[in-house]
């Protein structure tokens, strides 16, 4: 009989969906084997769902948001293991790009072994170490949002983001970017820089609107040096993806980004993944997704 791991994560959109596994577990558990995988943290997660692919499950379902996914996709990406998604973050991202809906939806593609093959977001930094992203890469203000936030002890909860951007806002400066497409040069001076295999990121912000996970390639997303005012008038148009109209928001892609910048901490599905130097690879159909 076939075997499914499910990881899920019980705090994911703020615990609104904790309901949810037993009904994964019994709609998956008439046609399959269902296993779920115990974590206490992230590193623990991803440990538990490499063990589950390298001892031969059939799929491999996160139940949770973007960063449930993400450390899914340590494991599943790259192999003949199915993926499963069963949205259940504050943001799902990921999900409404790949098309991934419903558990009736997730159940009827397993039933019928239906699935799509992905791409994914390749990292290596200057180290040699590697990591997958499924939706977009961050590396310029929103990731110095993103590290400030998580340093923060007060407020809690989503109001720290609305004070880490504030905050970081005074600070605003460009930076250099050295940036090189496909082995051509397009360093530059940017107060962002996002790398998108998907469109979305931040719970719906098209930052990246032109990209498709099955194009093989990454959209990359760059703002020339803004002021506060500026940036802060740019931000609501993220969530149509109309940004791109701005002259001064330029839009390109590739099939490899090499990125280096100072003092920015990178992220990826809203994960931390480290500082920059980075390079970026876009791995056509390297996650079969059930849907």
């Amino acid at each position: 009989m076939d075997t499914i791991a499910v990881l899920a994560n019980p705090e994911a959109g703020r615990g609104r969906h904790r309901g949810l596994l037993p009904a994964v577990v019994d709609r998956l558990g008439r046609t399959a084997t269902v296993r779920i995988l115990t974590a206490t943290s992230g590193a623990q997660a991803e440990q538990a769902c490499r063990q589950a692919v390298r001892e031969g499950v059939t799929a491999l379902v996160a139940v949770g948001g973007d960063g449930t996914v993400h450390r899914a996709l340590q494991a599943v990406a790259g192999t003949k293991t199915l993926f499963g998604v069963v949205p259940a973050g504050t943001g799902n991202d990921f999900a409404a790009a790949a098309g991934a809906g419903s558990l009736d939806q997730l159940a009827a593609a397993w039933a019928e072994r239906r699935h799509a093959a992905l791409d994914v977001g390749h990292i290596t930094d200057s180290h040699g170490n590697e990591r997958w992203f499924a939706a977009v890469l961050a590396t310029g203000f929103d990731a110095i949002v993103n590290e400030f936030a998580n340093r923060m002890r007060f407020p809690r909860g989503p109001r720290r983001y609305d004070v880490a951007v504030v905050l970081e806002l005074a600070r605003l400066r460009p930076r250099p970017y050295t940036l090189v497409l496909d082995g051509v040069d397009h360093s530059c001076r940017a107060v962002l820089v996002a790398i998108g295999n998907g469109p979305r990121y931040g719970g719906g912000l098209r930052i990246c609107p032109g990209a498709d996970l099955t194009d093989g390639l990454l959209d990359v997303v760059v703002a020339a040096p803004l002021g506060r005012v500026a940036l802060m008038r740019i931000k609501p148009r993220l969530r149509h993806g109309t940004h791109l109209t701005d002259p001064r928001v330029r839009a390109h892609r590739a099939r490899e980004v090499r990125i280096q910048a100072p003092d920015i901490v990178a992220y990826a599905d809203g994960e931390r993944i480290g500082p920059l130097e980075l390079t970026v690879r876009c791995e056509p159909g390297a996650v079969r997704l059930l849907r």
